[in-house]
């Protein structure tokens, strides 16, 4: 006899705590890397983004501490509800905020910075969409 099973019953996203684990810390590892080169580079992503020096390095300082905050909650065996929540909702604003900033010129990013900002906006969005997917199939 041969047995199917959906990719929804084994694997990673069968355990919602498993799956909230690894979308929690998939979240602090590239946001944490995002912050680095906002700091390291920040002069060539001047050129290159058209994002000043010193917004550089105030958005680079921010996703470290926030990378090193989401990390911290994926530690327990079972996160919080309550900061997973507020995780997914910073990340969502992060996104609507991203979108606004470009729409509406606040940082004077040239067309590549507009680019990578959109860019960024989707990947944390689908960062919010996988914890609140994890966040679900935990109860």
């Amino acid at each position: 006899m041969t047995t199917t099973r959906s990719v929804t019953d084994a694997g990673i996203f069968a355990d919602g705590r498993r799956l909230m684990k690894v979308a929690l810390r998939l979240d602090a590892v590239v946001t944490g890397a995002n912050g680095l080169a906002y700091l390291a580079l920040a002069r060539p992503l001047d050129d290159l983004l058209g994002l000043s020096t010193a917004h550089s390095y105030a958005l680079g300082a921010f996703l470290l501490v926030y990378a090193v905050a989401v990390w911290a909650i994926s530690i327990p065996a079972q996160a919080n509800r309550v900061a997973v929540t507020a995780v997914i909702e910073a990340n969502l604003l992060w996104t609507v905020l991203s979108v606004v900033t470009v729409v509406a010129g606040w940082l004077s990013l040239n067309a590549v910075g507009a680019t990578w900002a959109i860019l960024q906006a989707g990947t944390v969005a689908g960062f919010a969409g996988l914890q609140y997917l994890a966040l679900r199939r935990s109860r």
